[in-house]
């Protein structure tokens, strides 16, 4: 029990660090939620503290009804997400990975939304 404490609070002290120089920059910040089955990624403007623009696997659009638990559902939701961006007018964002590596599906969704035409 002591242990999973443990890991829960560093977690939460990495998203925070993390978070905190995303936020520092002054775009509009993407942020990413990694599930077992699901991925989830939304454009936030903390300024105004809302969603400009949401993408995830649970669209049947993006996925066709499958789960979204692998590296090329994760691709097809940042392509989503910088189209819909592209279209509210938002080109530059940072990356907020969350407590999450940089690494298999959040490095996937990142790369598709660069390709996309996203900078960050």
């Amino acid at each position: 029990m002591r242990i999973q404490k443990r890991l829960a609070a560093q977690r939460q002290r990495r998203r925070y660090r993390v978070r905190n120089r995303v936020r520092a920059t002054g775009r509009p910040r993407l942020s990413v939620f990694r599930s077992n089955k699901h991925i989830y990624a939304q454009i936030i403007d903390d300024a105004a503290g809302r969603t400009l623009v949401a993408a995830s696997t649970m669209e049947k659009g993006i996925t066709g009804g499958k789960d979204g638990g692998d590296k090329e559902a994760a691709a097809k939701v940042g392509a989503a997400l910088a189209d819909r961006a592209q279209q509210a007018g938002i080109t530059e964002v940072a990356f907020d990975r969350g407590a999450y590596q940089y690494h298999g599906r959040v490095a996937s969704l990142a790369d598709a939304a660069r390709e996309k035409g996203l900078s960050f």
